[in-house]
């Protein structure tokens, strides 16, 4: 099974959804900063990542770790994915690392 490499590419604040329906969202995300870089292994969350973001991206990792592709990427054995969190997502690139 393949380490994957998580780097936080983009930060998104949806400032409209958060006046209307927030309750005192800071904005953007302050779990993260561009350019973060976090090793998975044995597809275990890297320690300091989000849980809430895991849950959203481990499978995407997943897939990266045993060998599979996404083939909407242009480069195999790399994919984006982003955490569901309306008010402020964050976007990861996901690159699996070969030995």
């Amino acid at each position: 099974m393949a380490d994957v490499k998580i780097t936080v590419v983009k930060k998104l604040a949806n400032r409209d959804l958060a006046d209307e329906y927030g309750n005192d969202v800071k904005l953007p995300c302050d779990s993260f900063d561009v350019g973060d870089e976090f090793v998975v292994k044995d597809l275990r969350m890297p320690e300091g990542f989000c849980s809430w973001a895991w849950a959203d991206i481990q499978r995407d990792v997943a897939v990266l770790a045993l060998g599979g592709s996404f083939d909407w990427v242009r480069k195999v054995g790399t994919g984006i994915a982003c955490c569901t969190d309306g008010f402020r997502p964050v976007v990861f690139k996901l690159e699996r690392i070969e030995r």
